[in-house]
């Protein structure tokens, strides 16, 4: 398995500790993996995290919840708590 190097979300600074708020996971207090990968790109971690809240937002054809129930049932698929 390739491992990714991070920097851990208590070292976080600058640009970087701004955006913990936005991707800490309130439930389990630790940024996912998924966003982690980021952090040693700042804007790259902001892209994602803007791609993501677009993604799901409701639209005039699928609601937000809608859109919360297919990533949720994706999620369960593929054990994965996020």
């Amino acid at each position: 398995m390739a491992w990714i190097r991070t920097k851990r979300e208590d070292s976080w600074q600058g640009e970087l500790a701004d955006l913990l708020p936005l991707v800490v996971d309130q439930e389990h207090q630790r940024v996912d993996n998924i966003m982690q990968i980021h952090s040693l790109n700042p804007e790259a971690l902001a892209a994602h995290h803007a791609l993501y809240r677009s993604a799901m937002k409701g639209t005039r054809s699928l609601r937000k919840v809608d859109r919360e129930m297919v990533a949720l049932v994706v999620s369960l698929a593929n054990r994965c708590h996020y």
